[in-house]
């Protein structure tokens, strides 16, 4: 089938994520403060929307505190930039099994279990204008580690988003989370047209050549609107790949950490690349207001 190349684009940037990469680079923001500053800077570069994870200040480990969001969440509201801001909903389903012969009990350091209400409880703080959901379950980069969204799972936090008046960003890392993303849209738990972020060269999902990519492009129902992204050295690919195939682009420090070989990046220096990119092919880069006409957000305003 020929490609649509999109022409008006918005870019995601995914400041921190909750990858293990807070020591491998200085500029992978740690606290609130850090991680409010790194989106600002971004949304100044030119990212619509900022994608944020949480972190413990002083180590750097993935966080579920509300408290971290709510402050995020304020720093961002109040800046004098303009940005839609999208919290990750992916904390709390994480299992560590035991070794393959002893796999019972589930390790205590790395599992995090809990329920679809306490996932969510910062998004009903904090009422951002989007939430990721990740759209099923996975074995995640190493050997005993699975992410864990079930489909009972996935209805339950998907209607609390849709009540909450957030609109999830689906996570697809397979074409089988797409697959269970438009029965919860046919099962009314999410409203069609939904928003998805296709996750590509995760381990162990969808790989990121381009022939799986276009399998999953061709998975997504034609109204709903698509973003996509790959990890590391073919993160700026993915910003002209997802271009080309008619969506719109994922960069940042969750997703690779270089800017060139040798050089460690800044979330504003990615964001700047991938607009170079994307005006260098006729396209043009939205911006927040934009971006809420095309999704039909409704911008929160600042802590009064």
């Amino acid at each position: 089938m020929p490609l649509t190349m999109t022409q008006e684009v918005f870019i995601t940037c995914a400041v921190t994520g909750s990858g293990s990469t807070q020591d491998r680079s200085p500029h992978v923001p740690r606290s609130p403060q850090q991680i409010a500053d790194s989106a600002i800077a971004a949304a100044k570069a030119g990212a619509a929307i900022v994608h944020c994870h949480v972190r413990d200040p002083e180590t750097g480990a993935p966080s579920r505190n509300v408290d971290h969001y709510r402050e995020v969440t304020d720093r961002i509201r109040a800046a004098e930039v303009d940005v839609v801001l999208n919290l990750t909903a992916g904390m709390g389903g994480d299992l560590v099994f035991g070794d393959p012969e002893s796999p019972l009990p589930l390790r205590e350091d790395g599992t995090d279990m809990i329920g679809a209400r306490a996932r969510v409880a910062h998004v009903a703080e904090c009422l951002p204008e989007i939430c990721t959901l990740d759209c099923g379950t996975m074995n995640f980069a190493e050997a005993d580690y699975v992410m864990t969204n079930t489909p009972g799972m996935l209805t339950a936090m998907g209607g609390m988003m849709t009540e909450l008046g957030v609109k999830p960003e689906i996570e697809a890392f397979d074409t089988g989370h797409l697959w269970y993303a438009k029965q919860l849209v046919a099962n009314g738990v999410l409203k069609a047209p939904a928003l998805v972020q296709l996750c590509m060269g995760v381990p162990w999902g969808a790989p990121n050549d381009l022939n799986t990519f276009m399998a999953m492009v061709n998975n997504v129902p034609p109204d709903w609107t698509f973003s996509a992204f790959s990890l590391g050295r073919t993160q700026m690919a993915y910003v002209a790949a997802a271009v080309l195939a008619g969506g719109h682009v994922r960069v940042g420090l969750e997703d690779n950490l270089w800017l060139d070989k040798g050089v460690l990046a800044e979330n504003w220096q990615l964001v700047e690349r991938a607009a170079s990119i994307i005006e260098n092919m006729g396209a043009r880069v939205i911006g927040p207001a934009e971006v809420r006409e095309t999704l039909g957000l409704v911008k929160r305003a600042p802590a009064g």
